[in-house]
């Protein structure tokens, strides 16, 4: 393992007083826990707060969407694990601003469990939550089975129209239904060149050689669709287009929102090659 870190077991509480310390005029610390942050300016009253939450890892998932327009608060957990029920009601009670709160997350087990408890808990705050899952993700299921496809790198869709929904000053049920529009019209599909590394494991989470790449593999080491060798930029670019369009109505005229982005270790060049490649496709 090649990382510039200190101590594995402290990765996610430096990373976390490093955020802070980076951004002290957007960021500040939910009360009741060192797990959990929310925007600077916060609560605001008489507005939807929107939530999310997740194991670290991610970046900018999900710590770097918290902000005007965007998240009221974001609760973290450990690498790849779901952060605590307790974290989130922390999360949830420090940025109440009143009018309830939206939780948007990636559909996952973890996640499922504890911020359902959140939500529980929340009530005896007096505080209505409302939740959106995300499942942009089509490698995982069929569309016949879209609620148990993954939440990835849609997300970031959810929390922008949900985010200025909320901004505008809409009730609960108006941000719910925005966020809950996103996700039903988002799609992504994910691959994979390399393995990733788990500060506090060491080792690579799964092993691809040298000269394979995985297509549609999940944000944690998740199976894909196929083992393939290394194909081009274009070629990767149009079996991902490729494997998207057929999955909503699509037709010529249609508008679309293109997101390339990288899980953690391709360099923006690269992407900026499939975009390329996208956009010509898309046009």
């Amino acid at each position: 393992m090649k990382k510039l870190i200190n101590d594995p077991m402290d990765f996610v509480d430096e990373t976390i007083e490093g955020i802070l310390l980076a951004w002290p005029d957007h960021l500040k610390r939910c009360e009741g826990t060192g797990r959990a942050l929310m925007r600077a300016d916060g609560p605001v009253e008489g507005k939807v707060s929107i939530l999310t939450g997740g194991g670290s890892g991610h970046i900018p998932l999900f710590l770097g969407y918290v902000g005007p327009g965007m998240l009221d608060a974001v609760s973290i957990g450990n690498v790849f694990s779901s952060p605590s029920a307790d974290d989130m009601l922390a999360a949830t009670v420090t940025c109440d601003g009143g009018a309830g709160a939206l939780y948007i997350f990636g559909n996952y087990s973890g996640d499922k469990m504890n911020f359902a408890l959140a939500a529980e808990m929340a009530e005896f705050e007096d505080i209505r939550v409302e939740t959106s899952i995300v499942v942009d993700d089509v490698a995982s299921a069929p569309v016949e089975e879209m609620d148990t496809r993954r939440g990835v790198a849609g997300m970031f869709f959810a929390f922008k129209i949900a985010g200025a929904r909320a901004e505008q000053g809409a009730d609960l049920d108006a941000v719910k239904a925005a966020a809950d529009k996103a996700i039903l019209n988002t799609r992504s599909m994910g691959v994979a060149l390399s393995p990733c590394t788990i500060p506090a494991a060491g080792e690579p989470t799964f092993e691809i050689a040298d000269d394979e790449m995985e297509l549609g593999m999940g944000v944690h080491g998740e199976p894909g669709i196929k083992r393939t060798g290394i194909m081009t930029a274009d070629e990767v670019t149009e079996i991902i287009i490729d494997t998207l369009l057929p999955d909503l109505p699509f037709e010529s005229g249609s508008k679309v929102a293109v997101l390339v982005n990288s899980l953690g270790a391709t360099p923006p060049e690269e992407l900026l090659i499939m975009y390329r490649r996208a956009h010509a496709l898309l046009a």
